[in-house]
């Protein structure tokens, strides 16, 4: 089990899609054809606006658009045929400019770092590993909670496995799910742009910090309190 964090050591809870890989996009269009396999016709951009939800709040969203039309079956199929879209795009997918760097650095300076995302294992697994996280970093997938964003779930268990208290944790997220999720979590919510929403969209739902993508969060992580030898006392805590 992971030493409990020092009162002065923040600990990072990091999203996935958007935040550490190059992905939004690629779900977007596995959204995209899942739905068109069965007949319904929706915009790119407001599958946009629900990526970083988990895909039952996601299609349950898609059904009162919808008028409530959809079946528990459609729903069902919907979600597998989004998840064997995301496995055919895997190639296409890569780690944001920084992000192993970011990863690296953290661990590096004993900085406690989990990654939480709405994904399953399925589909968060080959991203996982394509960051290179070791087996020792807590993971969690939708699959080991029971709600995903903008619910805490995903936030709360990667705390818990870290043993760090939330109001000492940062979560770092691209989606205004994320911030949501963070703020119910009583964690600070840091926001990432390289996920397609804007800086004031991230501002509004309540970051603490916005950077542009993990090499930008790299470069400021004095910001948030952590040094290259190490940590500062009484650093940037929730309140």
């Amino acid at each position: 089990m992971p030493p409990r964090p020092e009162s002065s050591r923040p600990a990072f809870l990091f999203d996935l899609d958007g935040t550490l890989v190059d992905s939004v996009y690629q779900h977007v269009l596995a959204w995209r054809d899942a739905l068109a396999e069965e007949g319904i016709d929706l915009s790119v951009w407001k599958i946009h606006r629900r990526i970083g939800m988990s895909g039952g709040l996601f299609v349950r969203a898609l059904d009162r658009e919808l008028g409530g039309n959809l079946s528990s079956k459609q729903a069902e199929r919907i979600q597998k045929l989004h998840a064997e879209g995301m496995r055919r795009r895997i190639d296409e997918i890569r780690p944001l400019p920084g992000a192993r760097e970011l990863l690296r650095r953290l661990s590096a300076t004993k900085v406690p770092w989990a990654i939480a995302t709405s994904g399953r294992e399925e589909t968060a697994g080959p991203l996982v590993a394509m960051l290179g996280v070791p087996k020792r970093i807590p993971v969690i997938t939708r699959d080991q909670v029971p709600f995903a964003k903008p619910n805490p779930d995903l936030f709360l268990a990667a705390a818990k496995a870290l043993r760090a208290p939330l109001r000492e944790c940062f979560v770092v997220g691209d989606s205004v799910w994320d911030i949501l999720a963070a703020r119910r979590a009583g964690a600070l919510g840091v926001g990432l742009l390289s996920g397609g929403y804007g800086k004031e969209e991230l501002a509004e739902a309540g970051t603490y910090r916005v950077y542009e993508d993990p090499a930008d969060l790299l470069a400021h992580l004095d910001e948030l309190g952590v040094r290259p030898g190490g940590l500062h006392k009484g650093s940037v805590r929730a309140v």
